[in-house]
């Protein structure tokens, strides 16, 4: 990108802020969300619920201040937070209807305690360990409005390996996809809230009008780097045996 600097894109690269999307009804992961959202769910072996291991996280990136955006099941979480030993301020905003991932980063970003500086976003079922840091720095070298992080997750399905005559030459277990994908994980410039829409998915509307302007940057999670979001029962039980095995 070239060009003055937009006047919505951020001064410096540090960040300190930061919303969790934490409103979803975890439809796919019951029985586990019958009684607790999403994010209070503990992977088995960590000791910890998705939220917790995400404020860790945050905190030691820098981060003194997150809004979580509640709804299914928010006073299960807020009477977490209120009763753990956190690592930095949370606010909490519940959402009484619906609004979507774009209404609901829309309603909790006019929580944030600065609006005239960038912020994180992060869904709430996102269990990943890099330098946010330096996610920020290259959002901030590009004059980016928006910045995505971009993950390549393994395939579930072995591969088959053919040459050009139709012969098997070799089969993959769980190759690593061709194509990235949204993370769930986001810098945004100070200002960029005035870009959402109030209800509805923001991937859909601000993102293709972002990318179109050239503003919309992609953050390409460094190699190695654990990523899974945690959706269904059975990304429960791969991420204990992979976190299992990464610690082991």
């Amino acid at each position: 990108m070239t060009g003055s600097p937009h006047p919505l894109a951020p001064s410096s690269p540090d960040v300190t802020q930061a919303v969790i999307l934490a409103g979803g009804q975890g439809s796919r992961l019951r029985p586990y969300t019958d009684d607790r959202p999403k994010p209070l769910v503990e992977i088995p072996g960590t000791g910890m619920p998705i939220v917790g291991h995400q404020l860790a996280w945050l905190a030691a990136e820098g981060v003194t201040d997150v809004v979580i955006s509640c709804g299914h099941l928010a006073e299960v979480l807020q009477k977490w937070l209120a009763e753990a030993e956190l690592p930095l301020r949370v606010e909490t905003v519940v959402e009484t209807e619906p609004l979507g991932r774009g209404g609901g980063l829309k309603f909790a970003a006019a929580a944030l305690p600065r609006p005239q500086e960038p912020w994180y976003a992060t869904n709430g079922d996102i269990w990943t360990r890099f330098s946010l840091r330096e996610m920020a720095a290259f959002h901030h070298e590009r004059d980016a409005l928006a910045t995505l992080a971009l993950a390549r997750p393994r395939i579930p399905w072995g591969a088959v390996e053919t040459d050009q005559f139709g012969n098997v030459l070799d089969f993959i277990e769980a190759p690593p996809s061709p194509f990235l994908i949204n993370a769930g994980l986001y810098v945004f410039a100070a200002g960029f809230a005035e870009l959402l829409p109030e209800v509805g998915d923001h991937e859909r509307t601000t993102f293709p009008q972002l990318a179109r302007a050239r503003r919309l940057a992609g953050y390409q999670l460094p190699q190695g780097v654990y990523w899974r979001a945690i959706d269904t029962a059975k990304d429960l039980t791969e991420a204990a045996k992979e976190l299992a095995a990464t610690t082991g």
